[in-house]
């Protein structure tokens, strides 16, 4: 073991890009092995950049297990002594660390929710929440934050009203969320952040628990009650609204910067927003916020890519790397919204693909031509390089995105 920098190659960029040293990995050695830092020290893991390859892991639950008790075991092997032993209570419930059949048996029970025939039924709330925030943008007027003023509050709110969370409790679960996301944070504060969540989650599904209400959590106390326990319960709940509210948060801002950035993909969108579809795709693919799922544990001793790889020892896969693959299409470095929707793995792949997608996608799809139409001379307020970005975050974007119109 030894002290390893806090952010690993796969979690850095330059701007909306890879760094040169991750891509200059899959042209060189697409799966190669390398250092991620774990506390204050650092465990040996197989990183994967090749498209390909990344979804043959990830199609392959079998041998490239996301269970937390596999991941325990190999932090044991790994850390020893200085491994504290982690209660199962604090994964309970959160299925993307899970394998099947316990992974099926927890997202099955939440699959019809999210069905994209079941999102569809929550297009005119969302249309009403951004153009809300949107008229507050104009009668504010100029300069304003765009992550406060539309990226953040929109997905929060939807997220908050779809599972029965008061949004009013909004700046405290998003305070615990930036802790546990920030490579950074300290493993006291990632563990007492996370601590925090389950416990104010506890409190609101023991309410349901009473008086179950027609959202999300009361639906799923109401039909599967007996069959889920109250820390499964806890932990989706958790699972839910941090995921809910963070990546699609995080896309929008990220997005509208790589638009502001690229006026042309910014002038084809003002001029023709049918082409939204493509267009939230192709951002999606462009900036990859999430860097990576979940770690996997190898079952058995198989390859990767031609690697050898032996049962007990990890596997990271680089989304943003995979993304930006000559394997997946021609010119993939370049932003172009009229391209043909492609099969990127932004939103991950197999039994772990984003429950969320449908819900996320819609939400994109309404905000970004809502914003385009109403401002339609929107530019950054600051310099672009003075934009923050959130270098250490788990899930990328900016910290807050001043503009004018």
């Amino acid at each position: 073991m030894t002290p390893t920098p806090a952010v690993p190659v796969h979690m850095r960029r330059n701007l909306f890009d890879p760094v040169e040293e991750l891509m200059k990995l899959q042209d060189d050695a697409p799966v190669s092995l390398v250092e991620l830092p774990f506390n204050a020290w650092s465990v040996p893991a197989w990183l994967v950049t090749g498209y390909h390859d990344i979804r043959e892991v990830l199609g392959n639950a079998a041998r490239f297990s996301s269970s937390s008790e596999r991941m325990r075991d190999f932090l044991v092997a790994n850390v020893g002594e200085a491994m504290e032993p982690q209660r199962p209570s604090a994964t309970a419930g959160s299925f993307i660390e899970a394998d099947p059949p316990e992974h099926t048996r927890l997202r099955r029970l939440l699959i019809p929710e999210f069905t994209v025939r079941r999102m569809r039924r929550l297009r005119p709330r969302i249309e009403a929440i951004v153009s809300e925030h949107l008229d507050a943008m104009q009668s504010h007027g100029g300069p304003v934050d765009l992550v406060q003023a539309l990226a953040l509050p929109v997905p929060s709110l939807v997220i908050c009203e779809l599972l029965g969370v008061p949004y009013a409790d909004r700046l405290d679960f998003q305070r615990h969320t930036s802790v546990m996301l920030d490579a950074e944070s300290s493993p006291d504060e990632q563990e007492a952040a996370n601590d925090s969540a389950r416990a104010y989650m506890t409190e609101l599904v023991r309410s349901q628990r009473a008086d179950p209400g027609e959202d999300l959590l009361g639906m799923l106390i109401r039909e599967h009650g007996s069959d889920l326990s109250e820390e499964e319960l806890v932990g989706i709940g958790v699972l839910l609204l941090i995921a809910g509210h963070e990546t699609t948060a995080n896309m929008l801002g990220l997005g509208t910067l790589a638009l502001l950035s690229h006026p042309d993909q910014w002038a084809l969108l003002r001029s023709d927003t049918e082409r939204v579809d493509r267009a939230v795709e192709e951002l999606m693919r462009y900036l990859t916020v999430v860097h990576t799922p979940v770690l996997r544990i190898v079952t058995e001793d198989t390859t990767i890519g031609g690697q050898p790889v032996r049962a007990g020892e990890a596997v990271v896969c680089s989304l943003s790397s995979a993304n930006r693959d000559k394997a997946l299409m021609d010119g993939a470095h370049v932003l172009d919204i009229t391209r043909e929707p492609s099969r990127h793995v932004a939103f991950g792949h197999g039994v772990h693909h984003c429950l969320g997608a449908p819900l996320a996608r819609m939400e994109m799809q309404i905000a970004f031509p809502a914003l385009v139409q109403r401002f339609p001379a929107l530019r950054l307020a600051v310099p672009l390089e003075d934009v923050p970005l959130r270098a250490t975050s788990f899930i990328y974007g900016v910290k807050a995105l001043p503009v004018t119109w």
